[in-house]
């Protein structure tokens, strides 16, 4: 992958589109320009579409002046911060949405149409009412997975049943999973090596698993699942078009857990879930229970990486990571 197309990757992964990418790398190399100077006659609508996003978006500034105006850019590393904290704002917004959308819901739907489209699951029942429905998986399951969970185990029998079958799995796994004992080797790493494609985020707004586009099931969060251990299940309506749109955006917004495994050759397989857990913002403390190295270990395998890399921060390493395609699906 070259640098170009690295840099492409990364940025649209935070929304950004590939024109707009090309000005901002124009801007780059040139310090400031006018918009004449970025495209010829025929390229300038598109020039200043992108211009006008790359404002929008905080990545460069516009300079008045006699000639109309010079735009500066912002430096990469600040630009990426920008994007980031954006990201997490829409994907704030989009479980606000959701939950005002389960209020409108109820409001016009009457009572007879409720019960026939979101059935409410307590206690015991949960669990074989979860795997019924797993079980009917046809195509895909997609999940937001986060604690509490209703299995005991750290393994997933069920899953790997069904990855064995064809049934695809994507799976958006808060920070806490990773944080959990046992869990991103006992659980996560053999379904991604059955063919189940993850990522993560810091947070993930709701507990929630979309069974084909058959069914939703959704849990109460980590605060209230210990007072009330209740499930509701969403058929197919306007609230689970919302959840199907909730997961998409954070699907989106996700990091994979685990590097390419193209690398291989070059880095060791620690070094790789290293990355994998850096990217996904875990603490040194997490990090190394989870890899279950000591800190010297673990910083040393740090300072090989940035090295091999010619970066001297973390940032700069997870910004060479991704452009390399480092952070690439497995």
């Amino acid at each position: 992958m070259t640098e170009s197309a690295g840099l492409d990757r990364a940025f649209a992964a935070l929304g950004l589109d590939g024109g707009a990418v090309s000005v901002y790398r124009s801007l780059l190399g040139l310090g400031s320009a006018t918009a004449t100077e970025l495209g010829a006659e025929s390229e300038r609508p598109a020039v200043q579409r992108a211009l006008t996003e790359l404002v929008e978006v905080g990545l460069i500034a516009l300079e008045q002046g006699i000639d109309g105006g010079r735009y500066l850019p912002v430096a990469p590393d600040a630009g990426l911060r920008l994007l980031s904290h954006r990201r997490e704002g829409e994907l704030t917004q989009a479980a606000v949405g959701v939950q005002n959308a389960y209020r409108r819901y109820r409001r016009e739907v009457r009572t007879q149409g409720l019960e026939n489209l979101v059935e409410v699951v307590t206690g015991p029942a949960i669990l074989p009412r979860i795997k019924q429905a797993e079980d009917h998986a046809q195509q895909q399951i997609r999940r937001l997975d986060s604690p509490p969970y209703y299995r005991t185990q750290a393994s997933n029998e069920t899953e790997l049943d069904h990855l064995a079958r064809g049934v695809g799995y994507r799976v958006v796994y808060a920070q806490a999973s990773l944080a959990r004992e046992n869990y991103l080797d006992g659980n996560i790493i053999p379904c991604i090596r059955a063919g189940e494609q993850a990522r993560v985020l810091a947070h993930v707004p709701v507990k929630l698993t979309v069974v084909d586009d058959a069914l939703a099931l959704v849990s109460l969060s980590i605060t209230d699942a210990d007072v009330n251990r209740t499930l509701l299940i969403v058929r197919p309506s306007t609230l689970f078009s919302a959840l199907v749109g909730l997961f998409d955006l954070c699907w989106q917004s996700g990091l994979p857990i685990l590097p390419s495994g193209d690398i291989s050759s070059r880095i060791e397989p620690v070094e790789r879930r290293m990355l994998g857990l850096l990217a996904a913002g875990m603490s040194d403390e997490e990090i190394t229970r989870t890899l279950r190295v000591s800190r010297r270990t673990f910083f040393r395998y740090l300072e090989r990486l940035q090295a091999r890399a010619g970066v001297g921060t973390r940032f700069q390493l997870g910004v060479y990571a991704a452009q390399q395609g480092w952070l690439t699906e497995l």
